[in-house]
């Protein structure tokens, strides 16, 4: 038989040992804090590998599309958030990025939380393809070249004055409005023009008065196309569009030349006609069986 003195530390070490085997327990029952995701350069993604795009190109493609407080960035495929922060943190602007990778949307939501930004950072996953970005009038991208061509007409659908900027690749035979690089890196970027091919009438104001037919031939921001002045056939050059902004001449003679700017609201165009007798207001309308 034990005495007490001998039963006390026996009883001790079995309460210790009870009490380790029940912490124990519940140790192994608490979830193990999780890894936080990390990705590396060069992964696989659903249709092109992970590389980030350089911070000073960033901060220069945004640059370049002129983005300001009041526009509304969408970057297609936006990785670990850097385009979108930047947008939010740098040029004050609501950016959304979209993502495909789910570990990567909350990699770059954590990272606009770390850069105080979430109230105009945002990050949804998805498909860029199945995805509605048509309220972005600054669209930035770096995707392969198929990808980009496959987006073009969904682009081209966008509001006209719509910038897109794209890293390292073009949009084929859509030639770019400007060309620049930072970092070793270059960017590209188009401005989406409104749609003008077809017929019009253009009446011009001022002393002598005239109404011109043109036919507009659009491929992307060029114009080409033909003009008529009555019964004759008169020069049509010098067509360009920079978004809702277009500019094109037309010359009745050698004596009369006008230089037209205009902004396209739809199927009217309103402007200046610029001549040797000075400044007058045109306004042109879309032949109705040209309308679709």
């Amino acid at each position: 038989m034990l005495s007490k003195w001998r039963a006390a530390p026996v009883f001790a070490a079995a309460f210790l040992t009870s009490a380790l085997a029940v912490s124990g327990a519940f140790a192994a029952q608490a979830p193990a804090p999780s890894k936080e995701y990390t990705p590396s350069v060069g992964q696989e993604g659903k249709d092109v590998i992970w590389v980030p795009t350089p911070q000073a190109l960033v901060e220069r493609m945004l640059q370049m599309a002129g983005t300001k407080p009041t526009d509304y960035v969408v970057d297609l495929g936006s990785g670990d958030g850097r385009t979108v922060i930047t947008a939010a943190k740098k040029f004050g602007t609501r950016a959304l990025g979209v993502e495909f990778n789910a570990d990567m949307v909350e990699l770059a939501k954590r990272n606009a939380e770390k850069e105080g930004v979430s109230d105009k950072a945002q990050f949804i996953q998805g498909d860029i393809f199945q995805t509605d970005f048509s309220k972005a009038n600054v669209l930035t991208l770096y995707l392969l070249p198929s990808l980009n061509v496959k987006l073009r007409p969904t682009i081209l659908n966008m509001r006209p004055g719509t910038r897109v900027v794209s890293h390292a690749f073009t949009m084929d035979d859509w030639e770019a409005d400007q060309v620049d690089s930072a970092d070793g890196r270059t960017a590209y970027m188009w401005i989406v023009p409104a749609k003008v091919g077809g017929a019009w009438k253009i009446d011009v104001s001022g002393s002598p008065a005239r109404t011109y037919e043109a036919t507009f031939i659009q491929q992307y921001q060029k114009i080409g196309g033909s003009a008529r002045a009555g019964d004759r056939s008169v020069p049509f050059s010098n067509g360009k569009l920079k978004g809702e902004q277009i500019t094109f001449t037309i010359a009745d003679d050698a004596n009369t030349r006008r230089d037209f700017t205009g902004r396209v609201v739809g199927n009217r165009i309103e402007g200046t006609a610029k001549g040797a007798g000075g400044d007058s207001k045109f306004v042109a309308t879309k032949a109705p069986e040209a309308t679709k």
